[in-house]
């Protein structure tokens, strides 16, 4: 019987579950040190209100996120005809290191928004790289990217529209403006 180009598929799977093994046991003694230890440094240069969060609630699917943490929005829900209002909470974004199923690392910007104001921006995935590949001028430069979208949603403004879109400001709705001032 002709197996045709089974025997190499077969290699090529047993060789990516040794992957697999070898890109977990390598993030809790490589990946997380490396990235607890530059971003706190990097936190530490900068003056940068953030901190480093690590979920680990689930065994080979570990977090370490940037995180720039939760505020008052300035925008508050009135309530009724009285003077109670109900503040609106906005998360202001984190840069996120997830590893995922087969130990490789996803690299994702998670947008700020505004609890009650609109959808939350989609994540915008960086990178998936294997755990040797991490490296401090990676995460500085993931740092870096993450800190001018950052800036971008902040500064939001309409003064240079999208090419053949309306701008978003961190939801998928856009704003409609009407060219005839007089309606």
């Amino acid at each position: 019987m002709d197996l045709g180009t089974l025997n190499s598929k077969v290699n090529k799977y047993k060789s990516i579950l040794e992957n697999t093994k070898s890109y977990r046991a390598d993030w809790p003694q490589s990946v997380l040190p490396l990235l607890t230890q530059t971003l706190n440094y990097i936190i530490k240069e900068t003056g940068m209100d953030a901190k480093v969060e690590i979920k680990d609630d689930m065994e080979n699917l570990t977090i370490a996120a940037l995180s720039l943490g939760n505020d008052y929005s300035g925008i508050a829900e009135k309530i009724d005809d009285s003077d109670a209002k109900r503040q609106m909470i906005k998360s202001n974004g984190s840069l996120v290191f997830q590893q995922l199923f087969n130990g490789k690392i996803l690299v994702m910007i998670m947008y700020p928004f505004i609890e009650g104001y609109g959808q939350p921006r989609p994540p915008k995935t960086l990178e998936i790289l294997r755990p040797h590949e991490l490296t401090e001028p990676f995460i500085v430069r993931y740092v870096e990217t993450f800190m001018k979208e950052i800036i971008e949603w902040e500064d939001y403004d309409d003064d240079i529209p999208q090419q053949g879109q309306l701008p978003t400001i961190g939801f998928q709705s856009g704003i409609i403006m009407d060219d005839d001032p007089e309606t």
